[in-house]
């Protein structure tokens, strides 16, 4: 069952926060190194955006509607001829979804994925809310009010499991939202490892005090305003990647990743 009312967002109280890791094992050059900075309030999602949801902004006419759209995904949204997520089909029975070599009738209550950050974007905006900054997106994930410090996961410092958060290719595809009780963030976000890949509205580049490493394709050369940062890991993500610091990066045109989103607001 769902953890929370479609929409419902929680408040984090922003204030000085601590981002990345200095974490040489594991961690890659993009996530390095650890670092302080000042974040205002704001509001962010509980669980991310469903299907149900986006499934409304799909038969309200969101896609045909020019003033949700940046000039860039309005130009992507007519070049494309998109009118629904990557994989979804209207039949006279419904609509359906493609998953893997599956084809299954669209479960209201799994989150939306293989959307592009222009839906993503054009979604929220119709909300009257924003995607979420990167920062934004690790503070609710692992910032713990309790302890003033941030947590290596949202339940805690224990590795992501099958029993934990949907990870590692074992479910082949999204889980409904509530299915892991214990994918809770200590403010109260669902599911912010594993299912999908969740969208922010921050342009990938280097952290305060970046060192490039091993090499500079490795990262630094896709530094710019061309790729948009995604977060959290899908249900396809390796455990061992599935860290709340680890940054996927991609166009924004890109759908054929496992990819989602959750909504933020000022506070």
């Amino acid at each position: 069952a769902p953890v929370a009312a479609e929409g419902a967002m929680v408040l984090c109280r922003g204030g000085r926060m601590t981002l990345g890791t200095d974490d040489r094992s594991e961690a890659y050059d993009n996530e390095r190194p650890q670092h302080e900075i000042d974040l205002a309030p704001f509001r962010i999602d509980v669980t991310p955006v469903t299907n149900a949801a986006f499934l409304r902004f799909v038969e309200d006419g969101g896609y045909d509607d020019r003033a949700l759209w940046s000039e860039a995904g309005w130009t992507w949204r007519q070049q494309s001829g998109a009118a629904a997520p990557k994989h979804w089909e209207r039949g006279t029975s419904g609509w359906t979804v493609r998953t893997m070599d599956r084809v299954e009738v669209l479960d209201p209550l799994r989150p939306v994925c293989h959307v592009s950050h222009h839906e993503a974007e054009a979604y929220a905006r119709a909300a009257g809310k924003r995607l979420p900054t990167e920062q934004e997106w690790e503070v609710a994930a692992t910032w713990n009010p309790a302890t003033g410090r941030p947590q290596r996961y949202p339940w805690g410092d224990e590795r992501p499991t099958r029993a934990l958060a949907n990870v590692d290719q074992l479910g082949f595809g999204t889980a409904q939202i509530g299915a892991y009780t214990r994918n809770v963030s200590p403010i109260g976000c669902y599911g912010m490892i594993g299912d999908v890949w969740e969208w922010t509205s921050s342009d990938f580049a280097g952290y305060p005090g970046y060192e490039t490493f091993p090499y500079p394709e490795y990262s630094e050369t896709f530094f710019g305003n061309e790729y948009k940062v995604l977060r959290g890991g899908s249900w396809a993500t390796a455990a061992d990647v599935a860290r709340t610091t680890f940054r996927n990066w991609d166009y924004p045109i890109r759908r054929q990743t496992f990819s989602g989103f959750r909504c933020a607001r000022d506070a």
